[in-house]
């Protein structure tokens, strides 16, 4: 054996004797049971997917299968849209009263606002005799199957910590968000589609970043796949020109022989994850873009939705919502982004910006919801809308005069979301805000009280689907939250 030779011999058994791999290798037992129950995983995981049967999975019989999330990234007014307030309109233009802004803090409205009335017309719609606005002209015929939240609050006032902490439960970065929870619990029902998609549309990323739909903690299978309406599904799935399919499945096996072995030595799990992936991705090459084709449709769909194929639009990601569904997806996340109406531009105002968000978004959404429905797939899919926070029932007045245009601030006491389908009740309204839209009174709902409800709809505890993770037990909603029983069906 020559000299060099040796030197190599003795460095790699000191590696492994080093601190780092004790280490790696005393976690490894931990780590395996971590691993995903994610159906498509490969026979790397299967074993693993064996062990964490017992301490993960349906804690009761589920109501709901799947979910679709619908955030209005930016905050939409709840008092332009579902929460009608006539006194608003007597007080319109008088200054605020003192009481209401004493020990309270708004990030923009500054000395004393003016009352803003609605900026919609109301009128009653369906059997149940809900309350929406001519805003949103499409929602008036399906108010019959959603379950408004009109007593939402939340802890957070600023964007990006609002939505953290209604995706992940915690306002900052570095949590599991409730789609990854969701899929570390269940798992996928289809093995050739990732089991967590997401989809923006309004131009930019959620203000929380990537961190909003991230696995966290969590071994990084679990983290939501950002797909697109518009050119390739998915970015870098695809061969690099001249690498034929056959050719990309031997590199994957061979890479993932490497892995397997590292794993053996090490006992990392993101290793398997990381092996994981790249079956899916190898598989996803034939299933997402036949997935995605929604050129399939037929023209009365497309006429349903207001599609554009071909487009980067709210409309076409929601008809990619119900066909994800339709193939076993188990949550797909929507972000439409531009519903920050402060008035301090026309796009922020009520009267403008804001009603061209309700006009993207209004036929699409009352769509899905019908089309859903009349495929027998709303029985078993929980359909959430709604934003971060809410709007304050006072003018924005940012420079301590009127805003230029018609808007207003953040607001966290109040707001409304609505749940449909997958085990909820229909055309019901629950929690009630007093006179102007100011405070929740009755019924109040706090996002962790939501997030313990579709983690309970999917048939799960939300206190006992946990994750250790630095010598604690970590869960979606932390120490906090309620299962909603009263909008259960």
């Amino acid at each position: 054996m020559t000299d060099a030779a040796y030197r190599e011999r003795c460095l790699d058994a000191l590696h492994r004797i080093t601190r780092r791999h004790f280490l790696k290798t005393a976690a490894a037992g931990f780590g395996g049971l971590a691993l995903p129950a994610l159906a498509g995983c490969g026979s790397a995981d299967s074993a693993s997917r064996s062990a964490a049967s017992d301490i993960r999975g349906l804690h009761f019989a589920p109501r709901a299968k799947r979910v679709i999330f619908l955030h209005m990234a930016g905050a939409p007014s709840q008092l332009e849209l579902f929460d009608y307030k006539p006194e608003l309109h007597r007080l319109h233009g008088q200054l605020c009263p003192e009481s209401l802004l004493e020990g309270k803090f708004f990030p923009f409205i500054k000395g004393t606002p003016k009352m803003l009335g609605p900026q919609a017309t109301f009128a009653q719609h369906g059997e149940s005799g809900a309350w929406v606005s001519d805003m949103l002209p499409h929602f008036a015929r399906a108010a019959d199957e959603v379950t408004f939240l009109k007593a939402m609050h939340t802890d957070e006032f600023n964007h990006a910590p609002a939505q953290l902490l209604l995706h992940t439960g915690h306002a900052r970065p570095g949590r599991p968000s409730m789609g990854s929870w969701a899929l570390y619990g269940l798992g996928s029902e289809n093995r050739n589609l990732p089991g967590f998609i997401v989809l923006l549309s309004g131009g930019k990323q959620p203000d929380g970043g990537r961190s909003v739909f991230g696995s966290g903690f969590l071994p990084t299978v679990y983290e939501g796949v950002q797909c697109r309406s518009h050119g390739d599904p998915v970015l870098y799935v695809g061969n690099p020109q001249g690498m034929s399919r056959a050719l990309r499945q031997k590199s994957i096996e061979t890479i993932n022989a490497i892995n397997q072995r590292d794993y053996e030595e090490a006992g990392d799990p993101e290793t398997l994850s990381r092996m994981a992936q790249y079956e899916m991705a190898f598989r996803m090459q034939m299933s997402v873009p036949e997935a995605m084709d929604i050129e399939q449709e037929p023209q009365w769909v497309h006429d349903l939705y207001g599609t554009q194929p071909g487009a980067v639009s709210y409309a076409n990601n929601c008809l990619l919502a119900r066909r994800l569904m339709e193939r076993g997806v188990r949550f797909v996340q929507l972000f439409h982004w531009g519903w920050d109406a402060h008035g301090a531009s026309a796009a922020e105002a009520l009267n403008i910006g804001f009603k061209e968000r309700c006009d993207e978004t209004d036929r699409a959404t009352t769509a899905l919801l019908l089309d859903l429905k009349q495929r027998g797939l709303l029985e078993d899919t929980l359909v959430v809308w709604g934003g971060e926070f809410g709007r304050t029932p006072m003018l924005e007045n940012r420079t301590g005069d009127d805003n230029p245009f018609v808007g207003r601030d953040h607001h966290t006491d109040a707001y409304t979301m609505w749940v449909a389908g997958g085990g909820v009740k229909r055309g019901f309204s629950f929690g009630e805000t007093d006179e102007i839209g100011y405070s929740a009174v009755k019924d109040r709902v706090h996002i962790h009280d939501l997030q313990a409800t579709i983690l309970h709809l999917l048939g799960m505890d939300h206190e006992r689907l946990v994750y250790e993770h630095q010598g604690r037990d970590f869960r979606l909603t932390d120490v906090h939250g309620e299962v909603v029983q009263q909008i259960l069906a």
